[in-house]
């Protein structure tokens, strides 16, 4: 089942305004909120190609994964948990 592009962006920016509200809570960090959300999109983007590229887009999907889990926790870390 494909999304159509009105839902993408509807979810993408359902995430957005999550992400920055969890930002500002979290001390501001506008950047850091803005990259999780590209990365997350990035991702969806990834997951919706073929996977036929010897392995490449699955690895990068999981690199995408670790650098939103990095981002997250510079952002706890600013914040001081």
């Amino acid at each position: 089942m494909t999304m159509s592009s009105a839902t993408r962006k509807l979810g993408a920016g359902a995430a957005l305004a999550a992400c920055l509200g969890i930002g500002y809570a979290l001390g501001a960090q506008p950047h850091m909120t803005e990259t999780i959300a590209l990365l997350q999109s990035a991702r969806a983007e990834l997951a919706q190609a073929t996977p036929n590229k010897g392995g490449h887009r699955e690895r990068a999907m999981g690199l995408i994964d670790q650098a939103i889990g990095e981002v997250r926790a510079g952002i706890a870390f600013a914040a001081g948990g």
